[in-house]
């Protein structure tokens, strides 16, 4: 099959691209840098010919409310569009767990409107909500730094590693489509701010992490039931101990 990966170069696209050439298929990791671009359009319907299935992994570059609502409505859009010409069997999108619960963050808002357009698009598809990824606590911790103090809220999190991100999301783009969601997580439950005290402290880094249940997360508020999937998740094989030995980004 061909499959056309968006977003094919970066954390998780990379990964997945190495795994389904590995089972044979005819994989193109689409980006602008590769001349395929979902915001402009250019590129999508020469790169959808002869396509079977479409995963995307495109992010926004910005966090900020209105540019990342932006960029999920239009590539959504732009993108369902071409896929639609192209007659596309499965489109398969990575999502966030929570997104159908938001924390009242612009993330999230923009990530549910990514969703409702593809799923009124027509086009058979399956989204998948994925935890946090181990590889993004660095980033939780920059949000949340005021200081030398980072201010994160007590809240549960299932972190995943991006290993098993990629060895999720490669069974699903060669499965069916479900027209529905599948939620995956990590091994284990965490505190945020216990969690990311962890990490700071195994990268050595100084600054203390306050546990502030007032304290928002990329601007929303979250309790324990906000960023942990429910029951059937498919859960990943990699815990803290074991991404930290091995793990792919030095911070």
């Amino acid at each position: 099959m061909k499959i056309v990966v968006i977003g094919g170069t970066g954390l998780i696209g990379s990964k997945l691209v190495t795994r389904l050439r590995a089972h044979g298929h005819e994989v193109i990791p689409a980006s602008p840098n590769s001349g395929v671009n979902t915001i402009t359009g250019e590129g999508l319907a020469e790169v959808m010919e002869g396509t079977d299935i479409v995963v995307d992994l495109a992010n926004s570059p910005s966090f900020e409310d209105k540019a990342v609502m932006e960029f999920f409505e239009t590539s959504g859009k732009n993108l369902m569009a071409a896929e639609t010409a192209a007659n596309i069997k499965h489109h398969v999108a990575l999502s966030v767990v929570g997104t159908e619960r938001p924390p009242g963050n612009g993330y999230f808002r923009a990530k549910m409107a990514q969703e409702n357009i593809i799923r009124a698009s027509g086009i058979p598809y399956t989204i998948v909500h994925s935890t946090q990824f181990f590889e993004f606590l660095g980033g939780i911790a920059a949000s949340a730094a005021k200081g030398e103090d980072i201010h994160l809220p007590p809240a549960a999190i299932q972190p995943i590693s991006s290993d098993d991100v990629a060895d999720a999301m490669a069974d699903v783009t060669l499965g069916q489509p479900i027209n529905g969601m599948v939620e995956i997580a990590g091994p284990e439950k965490f505190g945020m701010a216990d969690l990311v005290g962890i990490y700071l402290n195994r990268v050595n880094d100084p600054r203390s992490v306050v546990s502030d249940p007032e304290a928002p997360y990329f601007g929303g508020m979250v309790d324990d039931t906000s960023l942990v999937p429910g029951p059937g998740a498919r859960i990943g094989k990699i815990n803290f101990e074991n991404w930290f030995a091995t793990r792919p980004v030095k911070v």
